[in-house]
């Protein structure tokens, strides 16, 4: 795995849950000596950086089957030129960045390298990620299927078109912060409500966690659920009332245009 951010750590920290069976150490690159130390004593991974050692990307793939692209969208050309002639025959390059086209990581390796995207989530730092999967022109179906095998060791993966990557961006890559804004919406408005700050984020806590594990439980679609909480001229039914007034459906359409639309620009280098 070359770099370890913030999406990339989150990948790496479901691979390393207990209960996931792959092929250990896993070897990884970071940029600072004080990033790889942190791994230090740890049996399962194996940590390279770049500031001490300049070749720890290509130390890092050598021998490799699978190589995790874990980088910002604007260093992957750099890092793929960088690892090309050291890759293994047959290896898969997985790409888990926004905006960066299967074609352009293509363009800089060896000719027939398969190259797969993949769409990750945070929630895959504990077993319940959402991944799009999406092979490039020479990615064959089982490269494909190596790759979704991985990701699913950390939640659901699902192969789609590459066309179709950037909205899975926008829909599960970035939905943990809808969410969160949505917690922090409703606290804000417990506390405005009269509740103190602990009072208010227990209540919404609980209501999403519980929420979302019953929706986990049943075979119901989102709208049943809704409907079984809210009674015809209910309390539930005025607020949900007042939600739908203020345009969600909308709303939701326009910030899934904008992640997708900035996805795009990434795209071109803007």
């Amino acid at each position: 795995m070359i770099g370890v951010g913030s999406m990339g750590g989150a990948i790496l920290a479901g691979l390393r849950a207990p209960d996931v069976d792959i092929a250990l150490p896993i070897t990884v690159t970071t940029k600072s000596e004080a990033s790889a130390r942190s791994f230090a004593g740890a049996s399962d991974v194996v940590a390279l950086s770049s500031e001490g050692e300049p070749e720890a990307n290509r130390r890092a793939v050598r021998g490799a089957e699978l190589v995790v692209l874990g980088v910002k969208p604007w260093m992957v050309r750099d890092v793929v030129r960088e690892i090309a002639g050291d890759l293994e025959p047959g290896a898969v390059v997985v790409s888990v960045a926004a905006g960066v086209p299967s074609a352009a990581i293509e363009a800089e390796l060896p000719e027939g390298v398969p190259v797969v995207r993949a769409m990750p989530n945070t929630p895959s730092t504990i077993g319940l990620g959402a991944t799009g999967i999406a092979g490039g022109s020479s990615a064959s179906e089982s490269d494909v299927a190596l790759v979704q095998r991985l990701f699913a060791t950390v939640g659901e993966a699902l192969i789609v078109r590459e066309d179709q990557i950037n909205a899975v961006a926008a829909v599960s890559g970035s939905g943990p912060a809808y969410l969160f804004l949505y917690a922090e919406e409703m606290t804000a408005a417990a506390e405005r409500a009269g509740f103190d700050e602990d009072q208010a984020r227990t209540l919404v806590k609980q209501t999403i966690v519980g929420a979302a594990q019953l929706w986990a439980h049943s075979a119901e679609t989102p709208e049943t659920l809704r409907r079984n909480v809210t009674s015809p001229k209910g309390t539930t039914e005025q607020a949900v009332l007042e939600l739908q007034g203020g345009g969600w459906a909308d709303l939701f359409d326009r910030a899934l245009a904008a992640n997708v639309r900035r996805s795009e620009e990434i795209e071109r280098g803007e």
